[in-house]
């Protein structure tokens, strides 16, 4: 168990009126199955994906494994192609999954929706996330959700999180971001937003240097969250 060191925030004058939540491995527990299906697209290939690669390259980097298809003389078309393929393998993987809830997260949300305007800013596409929530009963603490499909540049770009506070219209200073990725927190940095990591067994090697506070369990956010409001 681990909850890091105060970076930045400096009491009782800096009020957070609103909080932007990540979808995948804040919310639930997808990324697991992402790496999975990414795994199993590039074996046959006769590449071997490790996690230690996914984190590198999709949770921290963002540039995903397409480099390495490139390197084996794969055309720019069927990369295209493949991406195209492996996003349906993740619907259908993500149709057959049942609760996909981060566990406890269910009982946590309520309790803030309650007190302050909340929205979702996930990298996920809008087809992937509808049918996550479909399933679940976690969006309606939610004013918002956006997702790739409404901006241009993914995390660790700070587009995204400038669209949440748009939405929230609120200004950085007032907001507060959850996240799990490396890519994500500097996404919320860039955009001047404090930032809490929720981390799980693929990040919980990193150290997030400058995330508000870091985290291993719902319960610990819960109650980092709860002193800042």
């Amino acid at each position: 168990m681990r909850i890091s060191d105060c970076t930045g925030f400096t009491g009782d004058d800096d009020m957070i009126n609103g909080i932007l939540w990540d979808n995948d491995g804040v919310l639930v527990d997808t990324e697991r199955l992402f790496f999975a299906v990414n795994r199993d697209l590039f074996s046959e290939y006769g590449i071997l994906l490790s996690e230690k690669n996914f984190f590198d390259w999709f949770l921290n980097d963002n540039c995903g494994a397409w480099h390495l298809l490139l390197g084996q003389g794969v055309k720019s078309n069927e990369i295209f192609k493949l991406r195209a393929e492996r996003n349906r393998r993740f619907s259908a993987l993500l149709n057959a999954s049942s609760d996909l809830a981060i566990d406890q997260i269910g009982s946590v949300l309520p309790r803030f929706s309650a007190q302050v305007p909340m929205g979702i800013v996930t990298s996920s596409s809008r087809e992937h996330f509808d049918i996550i929530h479909s399933k679940l009963d976690l969006e309606r603490h939610f004013r918002f959700v956006l997702t790739s499909d409404d901006y241009i540049h993914s995390k660790p770009s700070p587009e995204p999180y400038f669209l949440g506070l748009q939405a929230l219209k609120l200004p950085a200073e007032q907001c507060l971001v959850i996240e799990d990725s490396p890519r994500g927190l500097q996404a919320a940095l860039a955009a001047g937003i404090l930032c809490i990591v929720l981390r799980n067994h693929m990040t919980m090697q990193h150290d997030f240097d400058g995330a508000h506070r870091v985290v291993d369990t719902v319960d610990q956010l819960a109650r980092e969250i709860a002193l800042l409001l």
